[in-house]
């Protein structure tokens, strides 16, 4: 079995799905592994240094794809590389089947199977190949990094002979992974942390870590079964309006993390309540990308409202690639050995895995 992987376009995506430490893992479970010529070099996984794990480089694309089983990726591939594509091949990645329904029904079509971990079910099982969560983890503390370095303040409380600083306040819109990252990295900066979800769940996740919960009166648990949130009714998102309200007016600093998969984020943060923000205060929105948590976020841009930056990147990863190289190419080695029949040397499909079967595409 032969698994390959093509260079990314590195203006949107400096992460990789094989790194010389994975690769060994294939290659002592039976794989070949091919990888295009300058592969890692940007993160300083040089060519010989994969060639003396024993991968091959390959120069011509076409040629690399061509003689694989398996393609794994970050991204759904450019057009040209999946015109290179043919029947009984193998494409694994985060490939977004809601914006790339035409592509992957195409790949379909050809009679090629498409796997998108996005797609893997919140169960123990498969905790160890959940790219949603590795990934959010580090989005969480880097959004933290970056709105702690565009304030213009302290963060943590400060007593000095001239006086004392106060700790400056942050506010966690959504407590699933990023959110409880930022919480704890927040925190362990010496940030008064604040935090909402519409999951009830949530509350003692963000108590564990030393954040203050913020309840909306009679809420109910609006969670999924596969632990996502659910859209809120008008009589929640009024109530949870109310409270937001009067909390931002004394927060410095607020972390978007809100999202609900395949759909445009949620509006949470409204204008009005970003005019009674004080001036100097900023909001990173992680969920700018499919919208924005605010109705002022512009991806890659930071607008200023009434003296408040409002900030949110398209690919926030991008700042820390070698980490989420890492991590991701576990991930992906992880879901490959499930997918794997190794007694016989092939892929297994088997439909009755429910991990197979929710990130086959159909």
């Amino acid at each position: 079995m032969k698994i390959v992987s093509t260079s990314e376009d590195k203006n949107i995506e400096k992460r990789i799905a094989l790194t010389p430490d994975i690769s060994k893992k294939y290659i002592s479970n039976g794989f070949e592994v091919s990888v295009s010529k300058n592969y890692g070099t940007h993160l300083g996984f040089s060519d010989s240094e994969f060639k003396d794990c024993g991968v091959q480089i390959v120069e011509n694309e076409k040629d690399l794809i061509d003689t694989a089983d398996l393609i794994i990726q970050l991204n759904l591939p450019s057009d040209e590389k999946l015109s290179y594509l043919k029947a009984n091949q193998n494409l694994i990645g985060v490939l977004n089947p809601f914006s790339n329904k035409k592509k992957i029904d195409e790949l379909i079509n050809k009679d090629v199977k498409n796997f998108s971990l996005e797609l893997l079910p919140r169960i123990t099982r498969a905790q160890s190949m959940d790219i949603l969560s590795s990934q959010a983890n580090l989005a969480g503390y880097k959004a933290v990094v970056e709105a702690f370095a565009n304030f213009e303040k302290a963060i943590p409380m400060m007593m000095t002979a001239a006086g004392t600083v106060p700790a400056a306040k942050v506010l966690v819109v959504g407590a699933g992974v990023a959110g409880l990252q930022a919480i704890a990295t927040a925190k362990r900066m010496g940030a008064i942390v604040f935090a909402t979800d519409v999951r009830m769940a949530s509350k003692e996740q963000v108590e564990s870590l030393g954040g203050k919960f913020l309840t909306v009166e009679g809420s109910e648990n609006l969670e999924t079964e596969g632990g996502y949130a659910k859209e809120t009714s008008d009589e929640f998102k009024k109530k949870q309006e109310e409270l937001l309200a009067e909390t931002i007016k004394k927060i410095d600093i607020v972390i978007c993390t809100a999202l609900i998969p395949g759909k445009k984020a949620p509006v949470i943060i409204k204008d009005n309540m970003i005019n009674n923000m004080q001036p100097g205060s900023i909001i990173y929105d992680l969920a700018a990308v499919q919208g924005g948590n605010t109705s002022l976020s512009k991806v890659d841009q930071i607008i200023e409202n009434n003296g408040v930056k409002i900030m949110g990147e398209t690919n926030i990863l991008n700042k820390l690639p070698t980490s989420a190289s890492n991590l991701y190419a576990k991930n992906m080695f992880n879901f490959i050995m499930n997918l794997y029949d190794k007694e016989n040397k092939k892929i297994n499909i088997n439909l009755e895995d429910e991990i197979i079967e929710k990130t086959l595409l159909k």
